[in-house]
């Protein structure tokens, strides 16, 4: 590597860096991440302030092909077929409805606009036909990262959601074999090479040989999984057996003519994605496969994205915005046809018809790698392609998620957290479990002035007979009996269950109700990662003395106030809702002289605070002072 090179390589590494913070600063006005990388790119590019230069472009282009590599293993990891088997005759349909609608009438269209497109013009018919089937393929493609990101932010789940995520990475499959024959057709036509008996040969044995390599590739991808290896050292070496498969297809290419008299072409997105698929259906290793990806995918992402908008040419995409524009609204077209036919086909259900092609819209890494496979192929007229593609790309990232969480919750699969409720200056804690420490958790809240509640199922035996304790029995945990419980004024929920109901209730808690504070005591470790989905305080009984333990040890003092030891001490989390409050600072403000303020959290962060520090309504501060002058302080912040 020349110093030319390496100072190519610091000076786009600086680029992709600043990439990502204003990529994370755009997103507060709701712009994807994707967006604002390619946004960034075009800036530092040659249209703009030329940070990265054309010919420092072809000097990175080893990045796009490592990039390229992760893109089709994390598209083939999507490929769980257990996951898929439910669904499989809708996804199936699914995808022959798009592929045939969006590819075929796309590839009409473009031929039929082609007038329209400045590097077509005057190109020869059968020319004009292999470049709007390279348009077709790529209008196909669609994103699994943003359908996946979409899906876990809503965490939606029932029969639309999963033939919408099922027919993502299945389509991603099949669009990169069809791609491969598309490109190789377009390459023989473009060049004025027969397509014979011969060349139907040579192309089917590069698939053939496409194939066995990637099932190769999949026992070479095991290889760092089979050793205790540091979790960077196995990225690295990933990221090498991608790029190795890049290299090795170029190496052919080249000297295959030399070989055989015949260049051989085969594809390395197509070796990528089998071998990513086969390590994902038929080893041990699949999550921690997934998980390796997973990791190193948004950094790897970053580059790709960065790359692609320093690649844009906004001198080309004046002239060509209008048919960009014109080729978006085709495809929506196309989507909807491909769509409606796969809902018809498949009999699933009527209301699906119209609106199934909503979560198709977004494009990103997929449609865009093989963009970059198109340009470096035809580099003659490559970059008007890939400027055409690159502006429909970021038009569909900015309207597509918003239809399909539109279409989620249209068909009520989306089940996003409730609103919070309001606080009513009453503290009701609702703790659901009848045991001893059920009754002594009640009766510790109502000594610290709470109205303390206890639900027990009927399927518990011994009901204990307390007359200073609120205890209801309940038939079972259903949305009828939560309605009946007023759940909305609990201000702290405690779940005494086992996993399973208390699952069941977080879950209900969360979607319907809001209570922001719920506690889950925890009976085994393997369910932990499913309640931190719900966002719920989690105790763990197997730890928790340990760690109580511990900070009685490291600070004896502190355990012994936390745990309400000294009487004439409390610790309280006080939410600011008095509108008078809002906007002062922690220096201004008369608390009594008992009174000390630990910490401020605003929007579930910590916040580094001072006298300067300027309190917000909904800010939660945390003090420590006698239970009367908390109470004091309680009344003033709230305005109860």
């Amino acid at each position: 590597m020349t110093a030319h090179v390496l100072i190519e390589i610091i000076g786009f590494g600086i680029v992709a860096i600043a990439s990502l913070q204003i990529a994370g600063y755009l997103k507060k006005f709701r712009l994807p991440l994707v967006t604002g990388m390619i946004v960034t790119g075009i800036i530092a590019g040659s249209s703009l302030l030329n940070f990265i230069t054309r010919e420092a472009l072809q000097q990175l282009q080893f990045l796009n092909e490592i990039a390229l590599a992760i893109i089709a293993f994390s598209a083939g990891s999507e490929l769980y077929l257990k996951e898929l088997r439910s669904r499989m005759r809708s996804i199936k349909w699914m995808v022959i409805g798009q592929i045939v609608a969006t590819f075929g009438l796309s590839i009409i269209a473009v031929f039929y606009l082609s007038e329209l497109i400045p590097f077509m013009k005057d190109m020869p018919i059968s020319v004009k036909w292999a470049i709007a089937s390279l348009f077709g393929i790529v209008f196909v493609a669609r994103s699994p990262s943003s359908i996946i990101a979409i899906i876990n932010e809503t965490r939606a789940n029932g029969p639309f959601t999963k033939t919408a995520i099922g027919t993502t990475v299945v389509k991603d499959v099949v669009v990169i074999v069809l791609f491969t024959f598309c490109l190789t057709i377009a390459e023989a036509v473009i060049i004025g090479k027969a397509i014979d008996f011969l060349f139907v040969v040579i192309l089917i044995i590069e698939l053939l040989l496409s194939f066995l390599m990637g099932v190769v590739l999949s026992r070479l991808l095991l290889f760092p999984f089979l050793f205790g290896m540091h979790r960077y050292v196995k990225g690295f070496l990933l990221i090498l057996i991608g790029y190795g498969i890049f290299y090795l297809s170029s190496y052919i290419k080249h000297q295959s003519m030399g070989w055989i008299g015949y260049e051989i072409s085969i594809e390395p997105l197509l070796i990528c994605i089998l071998g990513s698929f086969l390590v994902t259906n038929f080893s041990k290793h699949r999550i921690e496969f997934a998980d390796l990806l997973h990791k190193i995918g948004p950094m790897v992402f970053v580059v790709f994205f960065t790359l692609a908008g320093v690649s844009f040419s906004l001198q080309v995409f004046t002239s060509v915005a209008g048919i960009a524009l014109l080729f978006f609204f085709i495809r929506l077209f196309t989507l909807f046809v491909g769509s409606y036919l796969g809902v018809v086909m498949a009999r699933d259900n009527k209301e699906y018809r119209f609106i199934a092609w909503m979560p198709y819209i977004t494009q990103a890494g997929v449609a865009l790698g093989l963009t970059t496979i198109i340009t470096k192929t035809f580099p003659t007229w490559g970059l008007e392609f890939e400027t055409i593609v690159i502006g429909i790309v970021v038009i569909n990232q900015l309207i597509g998620d918003i239809f399909f969480k539109w279409a989620i919750h249209h068909v009520k699969e989306s089940r996003v957290r409730h609103a919070e409720p309001g606080y009513d200056g009453i503290k009701d804690a609702y703790i659901f479990g009848l045991e001893p420490q059920s009754v002594a958790l009640a009766k510790q809240l109502q000594s610290n002035r709470w109205q303390a509640k206890i639900f027990t199922l009927d399927h518990e035996k011994d009901i204990v007979k307390d007359p200073d304790l609120d205890i209801v029995s309940i038939s079972g945990l259903s949305l009828e009996e939560l309605d009946k419980l007023n759940m909305e004024k609990a201000d702290a929920i405690v779940c005494m269950l086992s996993d399973v109901e208390n699952y069941t209730l977080a879950e209900m808690i969360y979607e319907h109700v809001g209570t922001k504070d719920v506690i889950i005591r925890l009976n085994d470790r393997k369910n932990m990662e499913r309640f931190h989905n719900l966002g719920v305080l989690i105790i763990d009984p197997s730890t928790a003395m340990v760690g109580l333990l511990d900070h009685f040890v490291r600070s004896p003092n502190a355990t012994s106030l936390l745990l309400g030891m000294d009487k004439s001490q409390d610790t309280q989390d006080i939410e600011i809702t008095n509108r008078d409050i809002h906007g002062m600072t922690l220096r201004d403000l008369r608390l009594p002289t008992d009174v000390i303020i630990l910490s401020v959290k605003r929007k579930g962060q910590m916040i580094i605070s001072h006298g300067y520090t300027r309190l917000r309504l909904k800010d939660i501060v945390t003090m420590v002072g006698s239970p009367k002058s908390l109470e004091v302080v309680r009344s003033k912040f709230s305005g109860f």
